[in-house]
């Protein structure tokens, strides 16, 4: 286990402050295996970007090479437009977080903060100074003599944060820092660990198969599934604009149906499926004029207008006489599975559910055009 998480013999082009990261075309392969292949990206200064997408999937083996830890096939990594494919990674000037801290046992919290400025041979007063620093950011400082098993998973996390951060490095990476943690300590650090990436003003480069992780901290989020980028956006775009399957369904529930492309109104296209007659006015740019597409509907977007079915409205994205199957009550949400002529099934998802009584009965329900997601084949 590789136990030290700084450099040190720092290049001085980009000791200290935010840079840009450009990978291009990056590669690697074990033996037959492609766990990267061929990925192009930019992360911008200051950005606090994820790497997202479900296990094994290559994106630790990318966070890896950007660290310098490992040796891509092919492609390559500039720091601010500085080529450093080649450059070891004690002079990349990266701090990094591995999932499982990887902190010294018989060292106490200050001596771990403190290592790697004494592998750069800072001394004296400037030491003390930056590691109180780097504790404070974390709200450690009160733990500084404790020894690391004397520290619950969270304050280990903060540690190992802070131990990556005292070195005032340009670029932060960090390999899933929460998964080791129970859900309740995983939500309450998520607004921490966003809040001292932002106060140090530092390029970060997050790694997590957790979808509510990435939605809820990041400025741009890559979706990763095997070895390659699939969309990269904001959380707001990637949830709203998925373009592919994958993604729809990778960040967050979702409802897919096959339809034919009626034609197009306006702004509009026209699609006929199995509840109907619907409109979309979410589409890619080269979506066709005729043919079979995939529509993905998420299950907040549908609402539920009445209780009893009605005669079909001429209003498009409404659909009458749904059957009503299973009902999960989850206080603030409610669950529905109901199916449209007993045969489309759907789900939906109701905010602050009044009624419960709905199993076995008939229900109209409607969406809003900008709900409907055509999706990428």
């Amino acid at each position: 286990m590789n136990l030290i998480t700084f450099q040190y013999l720092p290049d001085l082009d980009m000791l200290m402050g935010m840079v840009s990261i450009t990978l291009a075309g990056l590669r690697k392969c074990f033996g037959a295996t492609v766990a990267v292949d061929g990925v192009d990206l930019s992360v911008d200064r200051g950005n606090l970007f994820f790497l997202l997408g479900p296990s094994g999937c290559g994106k630790t083996t990318l966070l890896r090479m950007i660290a310098g830890f490992t040796e891509p096939t092919a492609g390559s990594i500039q720091f601010d437009g500085k080529d450093v494919t080649c450059l070891a990674a004690n002079r990349r000037s990266c701090g990094m977080v591995f999932q499982n801290y990887a902190l010294w046992p018989h060292m106490s919290v200050r001596q771990n903060v403190g290592f790697g400025l004494e592998v750069r041979k800072v001394r004296g007063q400037s030491k003390m100074a930056r590691i109180d620093q780097a504790l404070d950011r974390v709200k450690m400082g009160k733990y500084a003599h404790r020894k690391p098993n004397e520290l619950s998973g969270g304050q280990q996390q903060r540690v190992a944060l802070a131990r990556a951060l005292v070195i005032e490095p340009s670029v932060l990476l960090l390999d899933e820092p929460l998964s080791n943690l129970d859900a309740r300590l995983r939500l309450e650090l998520r607004g921490q660990i966003k809040q001292i990436c932002k106060e140090a003003n530092i390029t970060t480069v997050y790694v997590t198969h957790d979808q509510d992780e990435a939605l809820s901290m990041a400025d741009t989020i890559a979706v990763f599934n095997a070895g390659k980028v699939i969309q990269m956006g904001t959380p707001h775009d990637l949830y709203r604009h998925p373009q592919y399957q994958f993604v729809a369904d990778f960040l967050g529930d979702s409802n897919f149906l096959p339809a034919q492309i009626a034609g197009r109104d306006g702004d509009t296209v026209i699609l006929n499926c199995k509840v109907g007659r619907l409109r979309s006015s979410t589409f890619p740019k080269n979506v066709p004029t005729t043919g079979s597409v995939t529509c993905s509907i998420r299950p907040g977007a549908i609402r539920i207008t009445c209780d009893r079915g009605t005669e079909v409205s001429d209003q498009v994205n409404h659909i009458a006489n749904v059957q009503c199957h299973q009902m999960t009550y989850l206080g603030e949400t409610g669950q529905y599975e109901v199916t449209v002529d007993d045969s489309l099934p759907l789900r939906i998802c109701e905010l602050n559910p009044a009624l419960v009584g709905r199993v076995n009965k008939t229900l109209d329900i409607e969406f809003d055009s900008q709900d409907v997601v055509i999706l990428n084949d």
